[in-house]
């Protein structure tokens, strides 16, 4: 071995030339693999960051009899179908050790009225227990205007992304309750006269769906908010309290499912359908109310209508939503917890089905997945452009050192030391060709994700994984540079390192 390693270094300060050329391809290589390995790595880790950890959770709930997976950015605003048994589902999921973190959520389109007259508009919004939404996704968002609710009230927080829009088709710029307006917080392309602007600080949705009836609900604004990261896509939710969620939607609420009935208001909904006209009859209302015929006085009048209406404390997981978001202990176990779900699910006849987050983010997981793989796509095409270039290199060369070659054929060299002496040539300038390429690599993303480039575009914060640009290398990625490089040297070696074998030392001599 040390007599291939002397040869294989004689050979390639002989040949200063060639081997500087077939180092640089090799330096190229591994620098551009190393690169391509840092971007899909941050890409990987910034959408897991900012999507997966900040908005979806790693996996969805949906109601079966939901058509579509794409749950959050459904374009034509087609209602989301309702979940009415999440208690059920609760117990299921508190069973499962795979799982981290869960919060049930309502998520609908509504209907945002113009009191000005005009024609309305429309946004999503998400509902939720606000203060639990807040510990399953902590600091996803800051306060530009107002400040964030401390418990969870009736109140709404509005994104600069919804805000925008809704200032383009109604000419009303919503502010917290009781805020000003602030000029620098207005739309750039905003052409209007400050003075002139309306100012809103509560709104009124409404919801629609085809399935029961909705009304409007006025909601005061706690605080203009913005997306920490992807501001641009998740920009447009904006989140409201659950049980005002459900009463624009015509949700059971909480509220609803909690109502004690008195015994008089038990026997009304247990009496015959088919002889409801007893009810309108001389003695109709005493058989509901009792024979006692005495008069009531206005104090037991009052009791019983306190008794009547009386609510237990309020259990929000009781009434519907729409979703609920899952993250899990171990992303990379994903694809099997889904499936295990499921198959609970259907188990236990609880009329849900788990699906990824990036089925439930639509285009947008559809994207992601499409721009991951294309930078994959790069990285191998590089890969099999390294191996072709350095195989014309290294054949070039074994055919130009034909007669060197025949000559120590003709001493008694072996093929097999002929191939080892090509593969050790060929594996020192990988080595440190290849090796100084992978280090300046990592040094060029490490440079990058300090310069913290960012942008506005929804497709280039797709590519970054978020706001700004944030390249990452992790050991694996490390791994897989000497991986690929090992195997561009192995790939590229073999037919030069064929050719060099086949030379005789008639060859040789043939060619002088």
């Amino acid at each position: 071995m040390n007599l291939i390693v002397k040869i294989a270094w004689r050979n390639i300060m002989r040949h200063k030339g060639k081997s500087i050329i077939i180092g640089m391809i090799l330096f190229l290589g591994a620098f551009l693999m190393t690169v391509g390995n840092g971007v899909i790595s941050g890409m990987d880790h910034g959408l897991h960051k900012n999507i997966v950890k900040s908005f979806t959770g790693d996996i969805v709930l949906v109601a079966d009899k939901q058509e579509s997976d794409n749950v959050f950015l459904e374009f034509m605003g087609k209602a989301v179908e309702p979940i009415n048994n999440y208690i059920d589902i609760r117990e299921v999921l508190k069973e499962q050790t795979f799982i981290d973190k869960y919060i049930p959520v309502g998520k609908n389109m509504v209907m945002v009225l113009n009191e000005e007259g005009g024609m309305p508009g429309y946004t999503y919004v998400l509902g939720a227990d606000l203060k639990k939404y807040n510990e399953v996704f902590p600091n996803t968002m800051e306060a530009l205007e107002g400040e964030l609710p401390d418990v969870d009230s009736k109140t709404v927080l509005v994104p600069t992304g919804a805000r925008k829009e809704m200032f383009d088709y109604s000419g009303i710029w919503f502010v917290p309750t009781g805020g000003k307006l602030l000029t620098t917080n207005l739309p750039k392309d905003n052409t209007a006269d400050t003075n002139s602007i309306v100012l809103k600080d509560s709104i009124v949705f409404m919801g629609y769906n085809n399935d029961n009836t909705t009304s409007d609900i006025r909601l005061g604004i706690s605080a203009i908010v913005r997306y920490k990261a992807l501001n641009t896509i998740l920009g447009s939710f904006s989140l409201m309290d659950i049980e005002s969620y459900r009463m624009a939607l015509g949700y059971f609420s909480a509220n609803d499912k909690t109502v004690m009935l008195s015994s008089s208001e038990k026997k009304l909904f247990e009496m015959d359908e088919t002889n409801l006209d007893a009810l309108f009859s001389e003695n109709g209302f005493d058989e509901i109310n009792g024979s006692d015929e005495k008069e009531l006085s206005l104090e037991s009048q009052i009791d019983t209508t306190t008794a009547s209406g009386s609510v237990k404390e309020v259990d929000l997981d009781a009434g519907v939503y729409n979703l609920v978001l899952i993250k899990i202990k171990d992303q990379k176990k994903l694809d099997a917890n889904v499936t295990e779900l499921n198959k609970l699910f259907k188990e236990k006849n609880l009329g849900v089905r788990a699906i990824t987050w990036k089925k439930a983010m639509g285009m947008i997981g559809s994207m992601a997945v499409l721009i991951k793989g294309a930078l994959f796509t790069f990285v191998m095409f590089l890969f099999f452009v390294a191996i072709i270039i350095i195989v014309n290199t290294l054949s070039m060369a074994a055919i130009e050192r034909t007669t060197e070659i025949g000559m120590m054929r003709a001493v008694g060299a072996r093929k097999g030391f002929i191939r080892m002496m090509f593969v050790g040539e060929t594996a020192m300038l990988s080595f440190v060709f290849g090796g100084v390429g992978i280090v300046a690599g990592a040094i060029i993303i490490e440079i990058i994700s300090l310069l913290n480039f960012t942008s506005d575009n929804d497709m280039v914060q797709l590519l970054y994984g978020g706001d700004t640009f944030s390249p990452l290398l992790t050991t694996p990625d490390f791994i897989a540079a000497v991986i690929q490089l090992a195997l561009v040297t192995f790939l590229a070696v073999m037919y030069p390192m064929k050719v060099a074998s086949n030379i005789t030392p008639l060859d040789a001599i043939s060619r002088d």
